[in-house]
């Protein structure tokens, strides 16, 4: 096992924790929005529940690229995200300049 690999199992166990955690207070959030006995029709619950899901949809394509061998790289320039920007958004897919640029 090379020293690379030895040193980026630890990242990549801490960011699987990361999304995990970020995953499971999503689910939680959606389970108390549909807890609230409001009508789906009401827009504010609508958005939240759209973002919740967004958000699901975003954890889940980073833990796909663990798997793939792609994460903590940018989409957009292809240079490594920074360690805080993952530890603050583990699922981003941009750094903040390429994520600048998409808005």
């Amino acid at each position: 096992m090379s020293l690379d690999v030895t040193r980026a199992e630890p990242h990549l166990h801490e960011a699987r924790q990361r999304l995990e955690h970020a995953r499971d207070s999503r689910l939680a959030q959606l389970q108390a929005l549909d807890g609230t006995g409001q009508t789906s029709d009401d827009y504010l619950l609508s958005e939240q529940k759209a973002a919740m899901q967004r958000a699901l949809k975003e954890i889940e394509g980073a833990f796909a690229r663990i798997a793939n061998g792609t994460y903590g790289t940018c989409l957009g320039c292809a240079k490594p995200i920074p360690a805080e920007r993952l530890e603050i958004l583990p699922y981003t897919r941009f750094c903040v300049a390429c994520q600048r640029r998409t808005i």
